[in-house]
């Protein structure tokens, strides 16, 4: 019986904290808990709590949202794979899009920040196509500490990552 409430006051304080950070009206967001999603949804919910946990999981929650935004973004185009595991284990020749994929022994360190990311993965899942795109549709991303040398249109710059999409174009 503790459980449950204190599983529902939880959903409440989420919500709330969802509606006060993203701009969200309550008429807006979906509130949704991970037991209510059918395995095939929380398969890619997890998929996409991984990215995020690994891309972004100590960055600020706009940062982590923009990692979850991208994965969709490319689930969405044409030249990506159509679901979000697919998109996360993509590589390309033998290169892993999010470079975390390809190495070896990776684990969840931190429990709560993996329950942060998963928090993220949830209401993005259920809400990406009512969310403002903070990423103006970015596909690409890198740490600001690196330089790719990217010949893509810079879109935002979130956190320590900054955030691409392809030139109109091309």
């Amino acid at each position: 019986m503790h459980k449950r409430l204190y599983s529902l006051a939880a959903i409440f304080l989420i919500s709330a904290i969802l509606i006060l950070c993203t701009g969200f009206s309550k008429e807006r967001i979906i509130g949704v808990t991970y037991t209510q999603l059918t395995p095939e949804a929380k398969t890619q919910v997890d998929c996409l709590a991984e990215n995020i946990y690994y891309e972004a999981g100590y960055e600020p929650r706009d940062g982590k949202i923009a990692v979850a935004m991208v994965t969709l973004n490319r689930v969405q185009d044409p030249q990506f794979p159509k679901d979000i595991c697919s998109v996360v284990k993509q590589k390309v020749k033998s290169t892993c899009q999010f470079s975390w994929f390809c190495e070896h022994n990776k684990r969840i360190q931190n429990n709560s920040v993996y329950i942060q990311a998963q928090e993220v993965a949830l209401m993005v899942y259920a809400n990406y196509e009512k969310m403002h795109d903070m990423t103006s549709g970015a596909l690409f991303y890198h740490a600001d500490y690196v330089n790719p040398r990217w010949k893509l249109e810079r879109t935002a710059v979130i956190g320590r990552h900054i955030f691409y999409k392809q030139k109109d174009g091309i």
